[in-house]
């Protein structure tokens, strides 16, 4: 998932421990039990624990960002805190993961659904039972067919791009149905997988087992939609919501207010504490006011979660009293660029290789906050938390961080280009991505390698300015400023839509280098197919080698994030699915 925040963090977790772990999932009152100390506050307290446990409801929860969410629409959103904030407060789905900090906060547990679902033919046929008492926010029943919908509204890719499409991909199976909006049968329900025998039963048929599958219901695009609520793209201006809240206003690019939905009933959720009466979000604050708000304790949260600015940290880490308010979690994500094989002369790759060579970790890792706020050096695309993560895979020698200018100079000579090239550097226009992109194009003009920035709106920046290869191919892209975090906790969830050569999406694609390997595709679909998980794992971390010997990809941080909490917040933890604060498990004093 991107760092649009962008997608999860990832254990090292099977589907097979998932679905022997779930179950009915936890009381409402087991997300102030975690695991690890409980209650005190106390700087990284909410990584192991719960800070502030109660069930006090009421008040108003004040939460901002400076971007805007790339969409409210389920299907079309990719932004880590957008999934983080649909999940705790108005969309539900089949399967979400528990409310728990630590590794059990991995671990899938029914939601929509009554219980785990039955699963048949080999792996290929899952079969779930909704809940009673399920219902929108107008009142209206929640059905299997709301679901089944819901999901359709993943293949009208021509009018909602921007979401994953796991769903197409494993769904299809040749019928290329085209989504709801274009959908000849008469209830616009004519997806021939997903079958609705009744108002309580979905049954999903896949074409070949696939153990991951789980998790893709668990994905907000999974969510039920009302048919007749649906306004196809404009729908994100005003979601109906199956949670505990509903939207009360949404000015776009301004603020966003929620209040309770009196449709909810809590008796159906084990997973949402619904505390505060009133949910408001700022957008579109400069990132150094949102710090300075937060320290000042005039905001509880940035939902962002990517951390204080580079001027804000020492304000936290040197003062005790405020260091007790904070966590610095690692995330799960990667911070990465990609190298555009489309633009040239990056169709060479030893023109790629003299920027993998070329680029100064140390500088960009400095830029991040350094290896305490920022993250630690990364070497290649699996990060230390997903199975398959090889320590020792270091094809262009990058652990200790500093560029090696020498061998960028050989490469630049092998491609042909001994004096260097001009290109383009991609970056969003907000938090520390901007000073990121800065330390690269100094660290490139050392060897010769002229980069201009071009820095763009954030909220457009992954589904339509990197996001359309048309549109880095005529701006000149070379280099493609990214972060990215598992969909998913396994390999599978992390890597397979960076690298596979057939997502290449026109918009919202995530294969930024365009990157069509042979041998890289049909490694996905022999670890995709693996049942064994060290084995799958392994395939994996093979794939991750070729993936690094093609230097399309330089990963330069494991991430980490220094995230202030106001004091007043009850039952503050880090959700291990999200590497962050799980905003619906939140209250305030």
């Amino acid at each position: 998932m991107n760092i649009r925040t962008g997608a999860l963090v990832a254990g090292a977790v099977t589907a097979s421990l998932v679905l022997s772990a779930c179950g009915g999932g936890p009381s409402s009152d087991d997300t102030s039990k975690g695991a690890g100390q409980k209650g005190a506050a106390g700087f990284n307290a909410a990584l192991t624990g719960v800070v502030n446990p109660s069930d006090k409801k009421g008040g108003t929860l004040k939460v901002t960002n400076h971007d805007s969410p790339d969409s409210y629409d389920p299907v079309r959103t990719y932004y880590a805190n957008v999934w983080n904030f649909m999940k705790g407060f108005f969309v539900r789905t089949l399967l979400t993961n528990q409310a728990k900090p630590g590794e059990d906060g991995l671990v899938l547990t029914p939601d929509l659904a009554t219980e785990l679902p039955k699963i048949e033919d080999g792996g290929k046929k899952y079969t779930f039972t909704l809940r009673d008492g399920l219902k929108f926010e107008d009142g209206t029943p929640i059905t299997s067919k709301d679901v089944k919908y819901g999901v359709e509204r993943v293949f009208a890719q021509d009018v909602l791009s921007g979401g994953p499409t796991y769903l197409v991909d494993v769904l299809d199976q040749g019928q290329k149905y085209p989504g709801p909006y274009k959908d000849t049968d008469p209830d616009k329900l004519g997806l021939k997988s997903v079958q609705t025998p009744d108002d309580k039963t979905i049954v999903f048929t896949l074409k070949e087992p696939l153990s991951d599958f789980p998790y893709l219901l668990a994905m907000p695009g999974a969510a039920p939609v009302p048919k007749a609520k649906d306004n196809g793209e404009q729908y994100g201006n005003r979601p109906v919501s199956s949670g505990p809240y509903k939207f009360e206003s949404y000015d776009q690019g301004k603020k966003a207010v929620l209040v309770r939905n009196d449709q909810w009933d809590p008796k159906t959720d084990s997973v949402r504490k619904a505390l505060p009466d009133r949910i408001e979000v700022t957008f579109g604050i400069a990132v150094e006011e949102i710090d300075n708000q937060l320290i000042a304790g005039d905001i509880d949260l940035d939902l962002a979660q990517t951390g204080v600015q580079q001027g804000s940290q020492p304000k936290i880490l040197l003062n005790p009293e405020v260091k007790k308010n904070a966590d610095a979690p690692t995330t799960g994500f990667i911070r990465y660029f990609a190298i555009n094989t489309k633009v040239p002369p990056f169709d060479n790759i030893h023109c790629r290789k003299a920027v993998q060579y070329a680029t100064d970790k140390i500088s960009m890792q400095t830029a991040r906050g350094g290896a305490d706020a920022g993250g630690d050096i990364a070497t290649n695309m699996l990060p230390p938390n997903i199975a398959g993560h090889d320590a020792a895979l270091d094809p262009f020698n990058t652990k200790s961080g500093k560029p090696q200018v020498d061998k960028a100079k050989e490469e630049l000579a092998a491609c042909g280009k001994p004096n260097g090239f001009d290109t383009v550097i991609a970056t969003r226009n907000a938090g520390k991505e901007p000073k990121t992109a800065e330390a690269l194009q100094a660290a490139l003009k050392n060897v010769g390698i002229n980069a201009r920035l071009d820095p763009t709106d954030a909220s457009l920046y992954f589904r339509s300015t990197i996001g359309s290869p048309s549109n880095t191919h005529a701006k000149g892209y070379g280099l493609m400023m990214a972060g990215w975090g598992a969909d998913f906790p396994t390999a599978s969830g992390f890597l397979a839509v960076l690298v596979d050569g057939r997502l290449i999406l026109p918009s919202g694609n995530n294969n930024y280098p365009e990157l069509n390997n042979p041998e890289v595709n049909s490694l996905i679909d022999q670890a995709k197919a693996e049942p064994d998980a060290k084995k799958a794992a392994q395939i994996w971390s093979q794939i991750n080698k070729i993936v690094m010997d093609e230097a399309v990809l330089v990963p330069f941080t494991y991430d980490k994030a220094l995230n202030y909490r106001n004091p007043r917040l009850t039952n503050v933890y880090i959700s291990q699915y999200y590497g962050q604060v799980d905003f619906g498990s939140l209250g305030v004093s």
